[in-house]
Protein backbone atom coordinates (compact mmCIF):
# COMPACT_ATOMS: atom_id res chain seq x y z
CA UNK A 1 0.00 0.00 0.00
CA UNK A 2 1.50 3.30 -1.11
CA UNK A 3 1.47 6.45 1.05
CA UNK A 4 0.91 9.84 -0.61
CA UNK A 5 1.04 13.33 0.84
CA UNK A 6 -2.03 15.53 0.44
CA UNK A 7 -0.20 17.70 -2.12
CA UNK A 8 0.57 14.66 -4.28
CA UNK A 9 -3.06 13.59 -4.06
CA UNK A 10 -4.27 17.04 -5.11
CA UNK A 11 -1.83 17.21 -8.02
CA UNK A 12 -2.71 13.77 -9.39
CA UNK A 13 -6.28 13.35 -8.18
CA UNK A 14 -7.77 11.86 -11.37
CA UNK A 15 -4.88 9.44 -11.79
CA UNK A 16 -5.09 8.39 -8.12
CA UNK A 17 -8.83 7.76 -8.46
CA UNK A 18 -8.17 5.54 -11.49
CA UNK A 19 -5.68 3.52 -9.43
CA UNK A 20 -8.18 3.17 -6.58
CA UNK A 21 -10.90 2.17 -9.05
CA UNK A 22 -8.54 -0.53 -10.34
CA UNK A 23 -8.39 -2.00 -6.82
CA UNK A 24 -5.40 -0.28 -5.25
CA UNK A 25 -5.54 1.07 -1.68
CA UNK A 26 -3.67 4.31 -0.94
CA UNK A 27 -2.77 5.92 2.40
CA UNK A 28 -2.99 9.72 2.65
CA UNK A 29 -0.57 11.55 4.96
CA UNK A 30 -0.72 15.16 6.13
CA UNK A 31 1.44 17.75 7.84
CA UNK A 32 5.12 18.15 8.53
CA UNK A 33 5.24 14.83 10.34
CA UNK A 34 3.38 13.05 7.51
CA UNK A 35 0.76 11.74 9.90
CA UNK A 36 -1.36 9.07 8.24
CA UNK A 37 -4.93 10.38 8.24
CA UNK A 38 -6.91 8.35 5.71
CA UNK A 39 -6.98 5.39 3.36
CA UNK A 40 -8.55 5.48 -0.07
CA UNK A 41 -10.11 2.12 -0.85
CA UNK A 42 -12.30 0.97 -3.72
CA UNK A 43 -15.97 1.45 -2.92
CA UNK A 44 -16.68 -2.26 -3.43
CA UNK A 45 -14.29 -3.10 -0.58
CA UNK A 46 -15.81 -0.41 1.65
CA UNK A 47 -19.42 -1.55 1.19
CA UNK A 48 -20.12 -5.21 1.81
CA UNK A 49 -23.38 -7.05 1.32
CA UNK A 50 -22.47 -9.69 3.86
CA UNK A 51 -23.02 -9.00 7.56
CA UNK A 52 -20.00 -8.74 9.81
CA UNK A 53 -19.36 -11.86 11.89
CA UNK A 54 -19.50 -11.69 15.67
CA UNK A 55 -15.98 -13.08 16.02
CA UNK A 56 -15.73 -16.01 18.40
CA UNK A 57 -19.50 -15.98 18.87
CA UNK A 58 -20.18 -16.49 15.16
CA UNK A 59 -23.09 -18.86 14.84
CA UNK A 60 -23.67 -18.86 18.61
CA UNK A 61 -25.14 -15.41 19.22
CA UNK A 62 -26.59 -12.43 17.46
CA UNK A 63 -27.14 -8.78 18.23
CA UNK A 64 -30.04 -6.78 16.84
CA UNK A 65 -30.34 -3.08 17.60
CA UNK A 66 -33.88 -1.80 17.17
CA UNK A 67 -34.74 1.25 15.09
CA UNK A 68 -36.06 2.98 18.22
CA UNK A 69 -32.76 2.59 20.15
CA UNK A 70 -31.56 5.89 21.60
CA UNK A 71 -28.68 6.80 23.88
CA UNK A 72 -27.24 10.20 24.67
CA UNK A 73 -23.52 10.93 24.52
CA UNK A 74 -23.49 11.31 28.32
CA UNK A 75 -25.16 7.93 28.86
CA UNK A 76 -22.66 6.28 26.52
CA UNK A 77 -19.68 7.81 28.33
CA UNK A 78 -20.98 6.87 31.79
CA UNK A 79 -21.85 3.27 30.89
Amino acid sequence: METLKVGELKSNFSHILQRVQAGEEIIISFGKKDKKIAVLVPYDKYISDSPRPLGILKGKAKCIIGDDFQISDEELIVS
